[in-house]
């Protein structure tokens, strides 16, 4: 199995984080976290079929600074800043929740994808509406109130509805969600929030069928902020080569109920 390792450095005058394993003859899997994780969410997959998963900006171990383009189009420009960083022409892609952005750069350089996994990905489509917890962050003041009174009591009792098996999420996984909880996260997470009306959600998405490599849309259909249904939608939209792949028995985080789909994601990716 590759051996995972963390690296930083500095882009655009700020901290970077990103672990990375070894990719065997294959351009690397970029995987794209969501809120409120880092990293960290991929540790498994990394160590198993290889590639590379930074902090975005705003969260983990990456830089916070207040007026960080914490936006779609801000987070689009800065993974093309680090794959360039990184010297990566053509790569994979994973993304989850948030980490859609990953497919703004992906319709921007459609020729330099060569394979992509769409697992509960904030939807790129028209139809969506925001879930009850991000229309909270939403509204002004409010938004700053409900992050301020959020501890990790408060987190567990609120995530309890994400996974599909029976308690709250892992202790580990919370944890790793609380140490990079900061103000920096939070504001990152209001911004992002604030500045994607659902509008601005299915215009994001018209360039998807320009992505002409292997798909696959995977998604627990618990999910409870993401309906089931976007999966069948963002693989219309992909085109003839997506596939679905919808568990019945997973949520938000689908691997956290499903281990072993783990196993599956990489071995499409590294194909």
């Amino acid at each position: 199995m590759p051996a995972v390792t963390e690296h930083r450095s500095e882009l655009g005058g700020q901290p970077v984080f990103w672990r990375s394993a070894p990719s065997e003859g294959s351009p690397p899997v970029l995987y794209v976290h969501g809120v409120p994780t880092s990293a960290d969410d991929w540790t498994p997959f990394l160590a198993l079929g290889g590639g590379i998963a930074p902090d975005l900006p705003g969260f983990g171990r990456s830089g916070k600074r207040a007026d960080g383009a914490y936006t779609m189009e801000g987070y689009d420009r800065w993974l093309e800043a680090f794959l360039d960083h990184l010297e990566v022409e053509r790569f994979r892609l994973l993304v989850h929740d948030w980490g859609a952005v990953g497919l703004l750069l992906a319709q921007r350089f459609p020729e330099r994808l060569e394979r992509l996994v769409v697992m509960d990905a904030v939807p790129f489509l028209p139809g969506y509406r925001w879930h009850r917890l991000a229309r909270l962050w939403r509204t002004q003041g409010v938004g700053e109130i409900v992050m301020g009174a959020t501890n990790r009591f408060a987190l567990k009792q609120a995530l309890r509805e994400a996974n599909a098996t029976k308690g709250s999420l892992p202790a580990a996984f919370l944890d790793q969600i609380m140490a990079g909880f900061d103000l920096g996260t939070q504001r990152a997470i209001l911004r992002l929030y604030r500045t994607s009306p659902p509008e601005k959600l299915a215009l994001a998405g018209l360039g998807l069928e320009r992505l002409d490599c292997p798909a696959l849309v995977v998604w627990g259909d618990q999910d409870p902020y993401i309906p089931a249904e976007f999966a069948d939608a963002y693989a219309a939209a992909l085109g003839p080569h997506a596939d679905v792949l919808r568990l019945p028995d997973a949520g938000h985080w689908p691997w956290l109920d499903r281990p072993d789909l783990i196993a599956t994601v990489v071995e499409f990716l590294t194909a």
